[in-house]
């Protein structure tokens, strides 16, 4: 057996193997100082290690791969195993065949951990036996021993995850769809991703789709089973859940239920709104009552890293929104603030148009910093949209920088909005480490750190 990728999902499978007296072997092409945390965490299940590149022999010589997602299917010990007749699978694969109750899966260009999140307060709200992991930073094998038949189980499902699947959920759900990771996939590769959540569903299970995105809603009449939808501005067609006035209404059987006022939901934001409907919706058929989802969603405050409040500094409010890693992303938490914003872009471009957020950018804006590898592409974008009247723009290196510059610039009042539009790859492994770090720099402003 040979794990490629030794991330959550590789430590997951790791442990799970071992634990069933499998020969393990760990192939990463990252070194053993790189994996220190991680190897600490399978230093008990005697697993042979293999660092430093992805050996071609160490998959093609196994019984079975399994791949971590987000490594390339492309990669040439994955091509070299399947060609050898090796079976190459998943955490996420082997997770859906060995579950022994019903899953709902959630996922979405945007929004996913938010609703998945949200869902699972819900059903914790509800007083049910549930769990929830996936994507959310959650190994799912290891929730394999808290699962009966009854247990709600509850995943957050990125497209990487859907890539090996061969069945899908019994409940589905896709907040959106929208251009993202045009670094590594076409629109259509990444579009067919998604699709896997539903495709391999029978007329037994139940979808749920946002009609308020092109992509999603024209799946809505694709689905093989039953189908509920979202929408904030349409009327739906059957079942679901949309905004009707001031107030949040499921829809069932040709009967509306008020659920929740609107102006009861503490997230920010109307695409947080967007996530509400999904998360009551993917609830609704989990056994959640409407009082329930409301009690949820009345005391929900979000999920770090997504539009977080981290500190008030000299009157100025500074906000982590490091998972924003598309531009789109970027425009949604703009969006959410009436006050004058000092913005902070950059990472790594994933190939997606700035030109819409350049020009909301400038528009919107008292000042404007960038900082990493696309600082220099965000600048641009900023001021090609806004070549007269540009606000401010500083290009600094790092995100201890780029608060440091933003807190020259904020004025009492001000929210500085962390969202870099792009990934964190170029400096962090993941957008987690990056707010870490823009919270420690604005602890530091603060005399915090």
């Amino acid at each position: 057996m040979t794990v490629v990728g030794l991330g959550i999902e590789g430590i997951d499978l790791v442990r799970f193997f071992a634990a069933r007296e499998a020969q393990v072997t760990v192939s990463d092409a990252r070194s053993a100082e790189t994996l220190a945390s991680s190897l600490d965490a399978i230093a008990d299940t005697g697993a042979t290690l293999s660092l430093g590149a992805n050996r071609v022999e160490d998959a093609t010589g196994a019984d079975y791969v399994y791949a971590s997602q987000g490594v390339s299917q492309h990669l040439p010990a994955l091509v070299a195993a399947r060609e050898a007749g090796v079976p190459v699978s998943s955490m996420t694969a082997l997770f859906m065949q060995l579950c022994p109750a019903p899953i709902a899966a959630i996922t979405g260009s945007s929004g996913k951990t938010t609703t998945t999140s949200l869902t699972g307060a819900m059903l914790e709200a509800s007083g049910q036996d549930y769990v929830v992991g996936g994507n959310i930073g959650v190994g799912m094998l290891g929730l394999l021993e808290h699962i009966g038949p009854e247990t709600r189980v509850l995943l957050e499902l990125s497209h990487t995850q859907l890539e090996l699947v061969e069945q899908s959920p019994h409940v589905a759900c896709v907040t959106n769809v929208t251009p993202n990771h045009l670094d590594r996939y076409s629109w259509d590769e990444y579009v067919g991703l998604k699709r896997r959540i539903f495709e391999f569903q029978s007329d037994d299970d139940i979808a749920v789709f946002n009609l308020d995105y092109e992509v999603t809603a024209s799946w809505s009449a694709e689905a093989r089973g039953r189908t509920l939808t979202t929408s904030m501005v349409r009327a739906l067609p059957g079942d679901g859940v949309a905004v009707v006035g001031g107030d949040i209404v499921r829809f069932e059987a040709g009967h509306a239920h008020r659920v929740v006022g609107r102006d009861e939901i503490r997230l920010r934001g109307e695409h947080n709104v967007e996530n509400v409907l999904s998360a009551i919706a993917v609830a609704s058929q989990l056994g959640v009552s409407d009082e329930a989802a409301a009690r949820a969603v009345r005391a929900f405050t979000g999920v770090e890293h997504r539009l977080e409040p981290v500190a008030t500094v000299a009157g100025v409010q500074y906000v982590n929104d490091s998972i924003a890693t598309t531009p789109e992303r970027t425009l949604a938490g703009i969006r959410s603030y009436t006050e004058p914003v000092v913005l902070l872009l950059g990472g790594r471009h994933k190939d997606l148009p700035t030109a819409d957020l350049g020009r909301e950018a400038g528009a919107r804006c008292r000042a404007v910093v960038t900082f990493g590898e696309a600082g220099a592409l965000f600048a641009a974008a900023v001021r090609e949209a806004h070549r007269r009247g540009t606000p401010p723009i500083e290009m600094v290196e790092t995100v201890a920088e780029a608060v440091r510059a933003a807190s020259r610039l904020a004025q009492p009042g001000d929210v500085v909005l962390f969202s870099p539009a792009g990934t964190s790859f170029d400096a962090y492994a993941n957008f987690e480490r990056r707010g870490a770090a823009f919270r420690a720099a604005v602890g530091a402003l603060s005399g915090g750190a």
